[in-house]
């Protein structure tokens, strides 16, 4: 007789991982999304974890979590988990409020003692009744049935006690119905070099996956649904990976070999760590000792003919200022990426804002004007790292690049474009005709403005470029107060003229609608899934995201003042919106703000526009 079980079909399933950030929850988490996109869903992750480096053991301010959202029409990470795995009881009081009702908790009941739940701050020995919780728990002996399974391992204890996130992970496999054959493909990468610890993982991750089939009557599993998918090669790839890649493919596109000079900084280190592999594609990574080296070995790199980049986040922005503004006077090409969180100063380390916007238009000494664009997505993050490359080389010209925390961290599915997927790069190199001795550096394209690039060595064009203002015929040094008013002109104008050159806005969701939600960069996911419900529940809005930002698409104004209400949403005070506003001053701009380290939450966004629309 057949075995009867509770199986829930889902479009989509939020999967959170939390534990102590030393218990491995986003190695788990990572695996679970890899095996997951491999087998055709769309995934969208958002990891959360503590700035401090070792937090004490079982504290509230050392939980780490992974949030994970896979199946189709997957735009965002989840609002609320279907299913919240616990490793301790800290992990289960920070992150309780994010289960949905009906859901299910997984815990560790052998960290759930006397002296763990005093650590976490219960008040009582019953933390279930005193959190309220009437979600379905099962109660796993995680680390006994760890440490029976390596048993005859011959490891000590504390090497046990590390696998103890992989029986979760074996379990959370059968409850989705993944394969373990697939995550033991990612555990032997992972631990190649190991043996004797992948073998344990291996023992572990089977021992998870067979408890869960000697559970199967009691436990509520689920039927994940997967979209038809484009044939071709895909990953799950984070944001800054796509980013260090995306960067790699412009210099194959223009020919020019890649230079990175960064300095190491929460969250755009990674950035650094993957260019850093890629010697066998003639990349030069450079970990400099400080963020002004980074930018000033960048600038160096660019004047000697190399696309250049410098990576860094929000205080480090701030300390490649003036650097950033002798590129803008020298017109050299230069891209600068700054993985945005939280601030001021050094701020929130680990955390994901907006709140760099005003800094990349304006944060400069002078007339001091660049290219700004922003992905709005992890797998968004190579098609802009490639287009701030393009953008940078085409129109020497400085572009920043403002990826977030959240997209930079988080991951997707993503199919591995083809080489032949992405334009040429076309350096404005200088003419040979003109490289005979009587070439001045600020002679320019006259369609575009941009100034010729001599590589040095050139026969017939040897220049020099530097930070005090230039003539603008004979490029020598000048402090002609006519010259300089005119010089400010032409550098502002040739940043304009780029919005000939980049794709004109487009709208989505509802057309007939008049009211426009618009965002910029990393929300997309929210933005796009709350306009889509809010339509769905009978208030239409057309939705609106800015990857574009310094120049604005050219077609820019015409959009906003199509709609009787324009609702601008971001993770700050109101930077993006204060922006359009001073270019659009006869558009009202509504704004939806929220500034706690942490993404948008689609509900949050949907009550907000509700509640504006019925307002007016």
């Amino acid at each position: 007789m057949e075995e009867k079980t509770n199986v829930k079909s889902l479009d989509k399933v939020v999967v959170r991982f939390s534990g102590d950030s030393g218990d491995g929850m986003q190695l788990a988490g990572n695996i679970f999304t890899n095996v997951s996109a491999g087998m055709g869903n769309q995934v969208s992750t958002f990891p959360d974890y503590p700035a401090e480096i070792r937090a004490p053991q079982g504290s509230l301010s050392g939980v780490s979590g992974f949030q994970v959202s896979v199946g189709t029409g997957v735009y965002t990470p989840g609002d609320k988990c279907d299913v919240l795995i616990a490793m301790n009881p800290a992990a289960l009081k920070q992150n309780v409020k994010f289960l949905r009702p009906g859901g299910v908790i997984i815990t560790d009941i052998d960290s759930f003692k006397e002296s763990d739940l005093k650590k976490a701050l219960f008040e009582t020995l019953d933390p279930i009744k005193e959190l309220g919780i009437t979600a379905q728990v099962v109660e796993v002996p995680v680390t006994s049935l760890t440490k029976a399974a390596l048993a005859d391992s011959g490891l000590d204890n504390k090497s046990m006690l590390k696998c103890r996130n992989i029986f979760a992970l074996g379990l959370v496999c059968w409850l989705f119905d993944r394969p373990i054959e697939s995550a033991l493909h990612h555990l032997k990468n992972k631990f190649a070099k190991k043996p004797a610890i992948y073998e344990a993982n291996a023992r572990v991750i089977a021992a998870g996956y067979d408890y869960g089939s000697n559970i199967h009557a009691s436990v509520s599993t689920y039927r994940i649904e997967t979209d038809e998918i484009v044939p071709g090669d895909y990953t799950d790839i984070n944001g800054n990976t796509a980013t260090a890649w995306g960067l790699i493919m412009a210099s194959e596109k223009s020919g020019r070999p890649l230079f990175l000079g960064s300095y190491p900084i929460t969250p755009a280190t990674d950035i650094l760590h993957e260019l850093a592999k890629r010697k066998d594609l003639g990349v030069r990574a450079c970990q400099m000792e400080d963020e002004i080296a980074g930018v000033c070995s960048a600038i160096g790199a660019s004047f000697a003919g190399d696309l250049a980049v410098t990576s860094t986040s929000g205080p480090g922005l701030a300390l490649k200022g003036e650097g950033i503004g002798l590129a803008v006077m020298a017109e050299l090409p230069l891209v600068v990426i700054d993985v945005q969180r939280g601030g001021p100063s050094t701020g929130l380390p680990t955390k994901t804002e907006q709140t760099d916007l005003m800094q990349a238009l304006y944060g400069r000494n002078g007339e001091s004007p660049l290219a700004v664009v922003a992905p709005c997505s992890p797998t968004d993050c190579f098609a802009m790292a490639f287009e701030a490359c393009r953008i940078a080389i085409e129109h020497m010209t400085p572009v920043i690049l403002l990826s977030d925390a959240f997209i930079g961290n988080g991951s997707s599915a993503w199919r591995i474009p083809e080489a032949d997927e992405y334009p040429e790069i076309k350096p404005n190199y200088l003419p040979a005709e003109r490289c005979d001795g009587s070439w001045k550096p600020y002679e320019r394209d006259p369609e575009t403005q941009v100034r010729y690039w001599a590589i040095p060595g050139t026969p017939g064009a040897t220049h020099r470029i530097g930070g005090l203002e230039k003539d603008a015929v004979t490029g020598a040094i000048s402090t002609d107060p006519v010259n300089h008013e005119k010089m400010v002109k032409i550098r502002r104008e040739k940043i304009a003229r780029i919005a000939n050159d980049i794709p004109l806005l487009e709208t989505l969701c509802d057309d007939t609608a008049d009211t426009l939600l618009v965002g910029w960069g990393g929300t997309y996911g929210h933005l796009y899934t709350a306009a889509r419900e809010l339509t769905a529940a009978g208030r239409p809005v057309a939705f609106a995201q800015f990857r574009y930002i310094n120049p604005l698409p050219a077609n820019t104004g015409e959009v906003l003042r199509r709609y009787r209400r324009v609702i601008v949403a971001e993770l700050n005070c109101g930077q993006f919106a204060d922006y359009l506003q001073a270019k659009f001053p006869d558009v009202k701009i509504e704004r939806v703000n929220k500034i706690q380290g942490q993404p948008f939450l689609v509900s949050e966004v949907v009550e907000a526009v509700t509640k504006i629309m019925e307002e007016n």
